[in-house]
């Protein structure tokens, strides 16, 4: 067997039919919310459900902790995206300022340094740097997704990325790989939304003329 072949194989033994359920309604919850569909959270509810168990079985700390997080966060983003807004019909895409995006780095870096040195001098977690990174990263998004705040999917290309060797060195391949896929997807829902934001400007436009 040739070492490609042999790689493939160890693969598609580490994976385990929980994992293969998870990914699916991974991408089924970043398909629909590109779509602006709000059946993406239920979808988000039990996929991260699924993966607080399988992050916490590989000793991924901080990402298991992060999909309790993200189990509350598809409650309220559900709520958000049906009867949220000021007539409660549900809200719509919106940009934030520079000076709004530089605030949200420099609390992810001192956020990710803080929980990154705590991580490694008191417990055995792997990668604890990036593990924080991409968690703290990752709770800021999610409320940008739960808003409906268009860079969000720019944020999520990077967590993504940084993700992918991770989960791969964990040996949870199927993940590493719904993750490079998500790099499409997301560049997709990003087109989408900035063409229906675009949409919603027109049309505030006309509506005022």
């Amino acid at each position: 067997m040739d070492g490609a072949a042999s790689v493939a194989l160890s693969m598609v033994t580490a994976m385990s039919p929980w994992e293969a359920g998870a990914v699916v309604l991974a991408i089924s919850y970043l398909v629909l919310a590109a779509r602006e569909n709000s059946l993406c959270w239920y979808c988000a509810l039990i996929s991260t459900a699924i993966y607080t168990a399988l992050f916490w079985d590989v000793r991924l700390v901080m990402d298991a902790a992060l999909n309790v997080y993200y189990m509350g966060m598809a409650v309220y983003g559900w709520q958000q995206w049906r009867y949220g807004g000021t007539d409660h019909t549900g809200i719509t895409i919106r940009t934030l300022s520079r000076n709004n995006h530089f605030t949200i780095f420099a609390a992810i870096a001192v956020m990710t340094i803080a929980s990154g040195f705590l991580l490694s001098h008191n417990t055995d977690a792997a990668w604890p740097y990036v593990d924080s990174f991409t968690t703290w990263a990752s709770v800021i998004t999610t409320v940008m997704v739960a808003r409906k705040i268009l860079e969000n999917w720019l944020y999520w290309l990077v967590i993504d990325a940084v993700s992918i060797p991770l989960y791969v060195e964990r040996e949870l391949y199927l993940t590493a790989v719904l993750f490079a896929a998500y790099l499409i997807i997301v560049i997709i829902g990003y087109v989408s939304w900035r063409r229906r934001y675009t949409n919603q400007d027109m049309e505030r436009a006309s509506a005022t003329r």
